[in-house]
């Protein structure tokens, strides 16, 4: 960005209802703008998993969510959401969560998401159903309602339009695969966005949504990631 052009960002909680001009006129829209790094604990962030049939015992999926600190080999003393599941179905969920509160009502706004997360899975590994890294796709999104697990049919499901696998939905989009560079299965930090398509949220009655973000795989495998930090712009 040029540096004659005044920024427009809000601070965590601030809320304009105005934009700001460039030297031509133009308007730049404002945004809020929300960061999470978790060093000091999950920031109201919860976790949850879902695409999996209904009667399976949930112990089987071995499903984590925990504050934890980041693997050695990728920090000494950093903090992060770890999420974990074994996904025996072959197209396990997990995702973290937060509702934002205090934004104008019914009003959709234009989310976009920074995650930056620990991986440890090479893009050009290969696992039973598909790839540990490939085949493993980060999303993100929101709604006005919480998302939850619920029945549907003989299976469990997130009540929301994640999509599915590789395929984004109304509500969230896939900002890429959890696959690392290389061969060595080792964890390292990798940058995962979707500035380039953002993703529409609009509001409920009181001017609350939820945030969401997870994996949604199609490796019949564990999956660990540990989301290190999550950077997201509400655009009006």
């Amino acid at each position: 960005m040029k540096t004659h052009v005044k920024l427009c960002l809000l601070s965590l909680w601030a809320v304009f209802s105005f934009g700001c001009n460039d030297e031509d006129g133009t308007t730049i829209m404002p945004v809020h703008s929300l960061s999470y790094s978790f060093e000091q604990g999950a920031e109201g962030w919860e976790g949850g998993m879902a695409d999996f049939p209904e009667d399976w015992d949930r112990d089987r999926l071995e499903f984590v969510f925990a504050h934890e600190s980041l693997p050695a080999e990728v920090s000494e003393n950093g903090m992060a959401l770890k999420l974990s599941g074994r996904n025996l179905s072959d197209d396990l969920f997990l995702f973290t969560k937060k509702q934002i509160s205090g934004l104008r009502p019914n009003h959709t706004y234009n989310a976009t998401f920074e995650v930056e997360l620990t991986s440890k899975y090479p893009e050009e590994s290969f696992g039973i159903g598909g790839s540990p890294g490939a085949s493993v796709y980060l999303k993100a999104g929101g709604a006005p309602v919480e998302p939850v697990p619920v029945e549907e049919g003989d299976d469990i499901r997130i009540n929301i339009d994640k999509g599915n696998q590789a395929q984004s939905g109304k509500d969230m989009v896939v900002l890429g695969n959890i696959g690392i560079p290389g061969s060595e299965e080792k964890y390292q930090l990798i940058r995962r966005d979707n500035l380039q398509n953002p993703v529409p949220i609009t509001t409920d009655d009181r001017g609350n949504l939820w945030l969401i973000v997870g994996t949604d795989s199609g490796f019949e495998g564990t999956t660990t990631v540990y989301y290190n930090t999550i950077k997201v712009e509400l655009a009006y």
